[in-house]
């Protein structure tokens, strides 16, 4: 199976998560779409290099994906009273910065960031701690073992996840005033 095509079954996996979150409040079959949009992240990227059909479509999609789903996954457990409004804001915060340093990048014509080691640990434990947020609340043994893993991967996650928007940041900051002081130095010799 082609790499970029597990990227847009996880894509189109985004809509039916949502309706069975937050329409039927089917939680068992959501939670299997984020475990399998979890697998096929990690998969994607393992078919891509050892198959050697990296592209830039694939570059595109597989962080698309991943955002997709965070605040996809967000929005819906803000609904459902499953993670406070303050998290989801602190996180959704960090995505409108990162979209912003996109952005500002594209207008001063630099490339968008590359994804960092601490952005990649970032996604990687929050899509942990997502499905183990939703195991949580049954009422089940399960419910009950997951919790302090969920809380824990969530926490760890979050502020991973900021902290790769204010590296983000600076490192658009820092580019964009290079770039302003070169200009300016060619312009003055």
């Amino acid at each position: 199976m082609p790499p970029n095509l597990l990227s847009i079954l996880r894509l189109a996996g985004v809509p039916v998560f949502l309706w069975l979150l937050l329409g039927p409040h089917a939680d068992g079959w959501a939670l299997a779409i984020l475990v399998f949009s979890g697998l096929t992240d990690w998969l994607d990227g393992k078919l891509a290099r050892w198959l050697n059909q990296m592209s830039r479509l694939g570059q595109l999609l597989d962080p698309a994906a991943d955002r997709l789903y965070i605040v996809a996954t967000l929005v819906a457990f803000l609904l459902r009273d499953i993670v406070p409004w303050w998290a989801v804001g602190v996180l959704l915060l960090r995505e409108g910065v990162a979209g912003i340093c996109v952005l500002v990048l594209r207008y001063n014509r630099f490339a968008p960031p590359e994804v960092t080691y601490v952005g990649k640990g970032a996604t990687f434990v929050l899509m942990y701690a997502f499905p183990l947020l939703l195991l949580v609340q049954g009422d089940s043994t399960a419910a009950t073992i997951a919790a302090p893993l969920a809380y824990a991967f969530t926490i760890w996650g979050g502020v991973l996840y900021v902290w790769s928007g204010v590296l983000y940041a600076a490192q658009t900051l820092l580019a964009v005033t290079r770039d302003r002081r070169s200009r300016r130095r060619r312009a003055a010799g």
